[in-house]
């Protein structure tokens, strides 16, 4: 049996082998054996003569004596738990914050209880060269660290190969020390940021959440392409304009892909462009991308079926949905029931326009938009939720004898939580400094607002508080609170 081979079958349990214990007792055995050697043959040659005994004595006392030392070496060795030293691990030394946060503490039962120091979550990227070794290397710099890969995905590149992972690191190892291990292990154009519990969800689990979500409504899908690829800014412009003009250069089916702008064809006309300046899309995460497009123009337009029944403080009762370009009739009729003041208010042009933006504003794609029906099936308000690049914006109509009874403010609250459950960190409304209505809709909402006034044009901007709804709203049957909304 050669010495690897008895090396692995001597630890397959677990147990250390001691290279230095075992040439001691090979050495005991080879002196005994000389000894009992000589004797014989002394004794063969010589009969009774006994003047070689004393160096066959010496050999075995030698032999005794490495024997004795080696048994109390391993009984001291079982008794005192020992680490190797760190030259052996290529453990870096700790400090002594770092050693006083993992030493075993002792609890009230007397039992040794091991404190672990806080750890943070990263979210790494870095790009290797596509060669066997690189990921081990990378591997084995963070291991030096005492850093935990909870998950990898790897996106192939022409030249070499894009590795993400999600790390849990020490407390006391920042995001400098990682990008200087990994650059140390051959990563190159390395970004990173601090992550958290949400990134734990795997990819392909959290893929197929988005899927779902766009495939219920199609207002997600901006919104599932912005959690699919981070911190973005995506922009949809139609084929024809609303307001004329020519429309966005035309991209072909399969998309076009730049560095950190890709392209992609809208579902009914027009062009989604994603933007994300502080890191490179790679095929992985254009491909993806693609596919979530495709999907929702096999799907069509689309939007939930859900409803709730108001009651208004006068008695009537209301219905509250999402709309859709199928209620752009109802939506024209309602414009020809308002004032020319109303339509001016919320439309900032002119009042014979109006109708040209219904279409968008009423397409899921856009965002989101709630009607308030009346009992007889006729549209009295309309609240949308637009998504603005990287922004978001709310904006109300209610018909003229419709104003004042609260419908406005109970729009605007359901709009808000809207983009509280989209993640939206803020949302703005454009009105006028005279719709003394809109303001007090804002103001009632209860949020930090800041004001921007240019020209006569009014800017409300709400900041959000993701950690609690935004606004109290109803959600189903129910009254219908008084406020001064329009």
């Amino acid at each position: 049996m050669s010495r690897d081979i008895c090396d692995v079958t001597r630890a397959k349990n677990g147990r250390p082998v001691h290279a230095g214990r075992r040439d001691a007792v090979r050495l005991a055995a080879l002196l005994t054996t000389a000894a009992v050697t000589g004797v014989m043959t002394h004794l063969l040659e010589r009969g009774s003569d006994t003047s070689s005994l004393p160096l066959a004595a010496a050999l075995s006392a030698v032999a005794a004596t490495l024997l004795v030392a080696t048994g109390v070496r391993a009984r001291w060795t079982r008794r005192h738990g020992h680490a190797p030293p760190s030259s052996d691990t290529g453990a870096r030394p700790r400090s002594p914050e770092r050693a006083g946060q993992s030493e075993p503490d002792t609890d009230p039962a007397g039992s040794a209880t091991p404190r672990r120091a806080q750890s943070v979550l990263w979210r790494m990227r870095t790009t290797v060269k596509d060669e066997p070794g690189s990921l081990a290397a990378l591997c084995t710099a963070l291991a030096r660290l005492g850093v935990d890969i909870l998950s990898l995905q790897t996106h192939p590149l022409a030249q070499g190969t894009v590795d993400e992972f999600l790390l849990r690191a020490p407390g006391d190892v920042d995001g400098d020390g990682l990008v200087d291990a990994v650059a140390t292990a051959g990563g190159t154009r390395t970004w990173i940021e601090r992550a958290d519990t949400h990134d734990l969800v795997d990819a392909p689990t959290r893929v197929l959440g988005l899927a779902t979500r766009t495939a219920l409504d199609a207002a997600e899908l901006p919104l599932a392409l912005r959690q699919l690829l981070g911190r973005c800014t995506i922009r949809q412009l139609p084929g024809a304009p609303a307001a004329g003009g020519r429309g966005p250069s035309p991209v072909p089916v399969e998309g076009v892909l730049e560095e950190t702008v890709m392209r992609l064809r809208a579902p009914e006309g027009g062009v989604i462009t994603v933007e994300r300046p502080y890191l490179p899309f790679t095929p992985t995460e254009f491909a993806r991308a693609r596919a979530l497009v495709e999907l929702d123009a096999r799907l069509g337009p689309r939007v939930p079926a859900s409803h709730d029944v108001l009651t208004l403080p006068e008695g009537n009762a209301i219905t509250v949905r999402r709309a859709d370009t199928g209620d752009q009739q109802a939506a024209k009729e309602m414009h020809e029931r308002c004032s020319a003041r109303t339509l001016s208010m919320r439309y900032h042009g002119p009042v014979k326009d109006a109708d040209r933006y219904l279409n968008h504003l009423l397409s899921p794609r856009y965002g989101r938009t709630l009607a308030v029906q009346t009992a007889s099936g006729r549209v009295v308000g309309l609240g949308h939720l637009l998504w603005d690049g990287d922004e978001t914006e709310v904006a109300l109509l209610v018909e003229d004898s419709w104003q004042r009874r609260g419908i406005g403010g109970e729009l605007l609250a359901r709009l808000v939580a809207m983009a509280v459950e989209a993640g939206c960190e803020s949302v703005y409304a454009v009105t006028q400094a005279s719709n003394t209505g809109m303001v007090a809709a804002m103001r009632s909402l209860g949020l930090p607002l800041d004001y921007q006034v240019e020209e006569g044009t009014l800017v409300i901007t709400a900041r959000l508080d993701a950690s609690r709804p935004a606004a109290p709203h109803l959600t189903g049957p129910g009254d219908l609170g008084d406020t001064s909304a329009p």
